[in-house]
């Protein structure tokens, strides 16, 4: 299966919600599917009763979904925001290597794989 970039996945929720959701409605699905992911954590650790319905899975990929979603509507590029921000993170906690230098020693590796 061909890998999903950030880039497709906001082109096609880009193309999802054009005029009929807004960047609020959004998010109240957001909250809805983290208090989802809260309760599919409390039954595998034990804190709940396990119910057949619960997949973390699942409920990881639809805060995956809607946060990408708000994202979109608004013309942010997650792949350019995300390295930025890790960029920053990573002075602010001297860690390295940052996303940026990570990508390219990945990459380097997998060119030479071939």
């Amino acid at each position: 299966m061909k890998q999903l970039t950030f880039g497709e996945l906001q082109n096609y929720l880009a193309l999802k919600y054009t005029e009929e959701r807004t960047s609020s409605g959004l998010f109240m699905k957001l909250v809805e599917e983290i208090g989802e992911v809260a309760e599919a954590l409390n039954q595998l650790e034990g804190r709940k009763e396990n119910s057949d319905d619960a997949s973390l899975e699942k409920e990881l990929v639809d805060v995956i979904h809607y946060a990408v979603s708000i994202a979109s509507i608004n013309d942010i590029d997650l792949t350019k925001a995300i390295i930025k921000k890790d960029k920053q993170a990573a002075i602010k906690y001297n860690q390295s290597p940052n996303l940026e230098e990570f990508l390219v020693v990945e990459n380097k590796e997998h060119y030479f794989e071939k």
